[in-house]
């Protein structure tokens, strides 16, 4: 891959807008699926002001590399911090004004302790009854366990996704990421555009989402309780074969690189094996059809993976590619920073820092062909942008007659 493109640079414009310019969002959250909600958001050109501890600010700095706070420089880009101390009546009255000129709310607190602070949903709608108000919690506002604290981790290993990932002789295993709070993250967004939407189209007043980690996750992996239904019990850890499809694997090859092979449709598995040299088998009774080949993965997996292992992965990827299989190879990150294809398409990008010159993150996702979403600033230091907001809010107050 040495005739790989550079990675994009990417710089901040200040000036550029984006479709959702004009949403005001009050950022209270901490650590990952609050920042996601607000991250979403932001790229798309909402006004997000992070509400932070002074001095300390979002917990998310935290997650260090190197002392870099990597984490934050990539999912607070495009927001503006505040530092508030609301529990002194000066920040207490900053924040409740803010609220009033706000279109959404995002916290992430017990279940419970914004009512101790009285800023509970029937507060937070009589300041201001349009607010859209995203309460982020582990196992969500209502149910036997909405006082019980939530990780994305035990999130993760309850919500039957840990019990089957991983391999047959080992244990259950949880991703190496925030997973389910990513997937809680994008589910509420999505909910806030759909609150939105209500409010400014169909004229209606604003609502609370109730966003637990648990819910969008479990709907990811929901097809298993209808197996365990039907079978008495759901997919057990299989590595990484498929327990509805066949075949599909990760195979070594004779590098010590891998290739990922998927044959999830008919006429994919059946030009696989002739593919490999083995066109006698498309008739064979064990691997004629999806719930044969299921049956026999172990056999046909052998086979496949004796074919793959004779080669090295370059060789692989152009064979299979060359007979339109849907094959790919097993990346490692350093791999992407390299790689053809997320840097031709400028998934990846380096955006101006102020600490490393340069940060490779993510571009907007997803795409909009007409109002794309921007890189308009780098993440804050905490209360950054205090003055500058609370200059704001006073021009606000006095456009709205406040």
């Amino acid at each position: 891959m040495t005739d790989a493109p550079r990675i994009a640079r990417k710089s901040f414009d200040p000036r550029a807008t984006g479709p959702l310019e004009g949403v005001r969002v009050i950022d209270m959250s901490r650590l990952v699926a609050g920042n996601i909600v607000t991250h979403a958001l932001a790229d798309f050109g909402a006004d997000v002001i992070k509400v932070e501890r002074p001095g300390a600010g979002d917990d998310l700095r935290n997650w260090r590399v190197r002392g870099h706070s990597v984490f934050w420089k990539t999912y607070a880009r495009n927001k503006r911090s505040i530092a508030l101390d609301i529990k002194d009546a000066k920040g207490r009255a900053i924040l409740e004004r803010l609220i009033r000129q706000a279109h959404v709310l995002v916290e992430n607190f017990v279940p419970g302790t914004m009512e101790k602070m009285g800023l509970g949903p029937d507060a937070l709608l009589a300041m201001n009854r349009k607010l859209v108000v995203v309460r982020v919690s582990g196992w969500g506002q209502t149910g036997p366990w909405k006082d019980k604290p939530g990780f994305g981790t035990l999130v993760e290993a309850m919500s039957g996704f840990a019990h089957m990932n991983g391999f047959p002789d080992k244990p259950p295993a949880v991703p190496p990421l925030a997973l389910a709070d990513m997937i809680a993250g994008q589910t509420g967004a999505f909910a806030v555009m759909t609150a939105l939407r209500e409010v400014e189209v169909k004229g209606g007043d604003g609502q609370v989402i109730d966003l637990s980690l648990f819910e969008p996750i479990f709907a990811a992996v929901a097809s298993e309780a209808g197996v365990a239904s039907i079978e008495g019990k759901g997919a057990m850890r299989a590595g990484n074969t498929a327990s509805h499809t066949a075949p599909r694997n990760l195979y070594a090859c004779s590098d010590g690189k891998y290739v990922a092979l998927s044959g999830s449709m008919q006429a994919m598995a059946e030009r696989i094996l002739r593919t490999i040299g083995r066109p006698e088998l498309v008739n064979d009774p064990r691997f004629a059809t999806n719930d044969a080949r299921v049956r026999h993965r172990d056999e046909l997996d052998a086979i496949i993976a004796g074919f793959i292992g004779a080669r090295t992965q370059e060789q692989n990827l152009a064979l299979f590619e060359a007979a339109g299989v849907t094959v790919g190879p097993v990346c490692a990150m350093e791999d992407l920073l390299v790689h053809p294809y997320p840097l031709g398409r400028e998934a990846i990008v380096a955006a101006d820092d102020v600490d490393l010159g340069h940060l490779p993150m993510h571009n907007v996702v997803p795409r909009l062909s007409r109002t794309p979403g921007t890189f308009r600033r780098p993440a804050p230091t905490v209360g950054a942008d205090t003055e500058e907001v609370l200059a704001d809010l006073e021009r606000w107050e006095k456009s709205a007659g406040g």
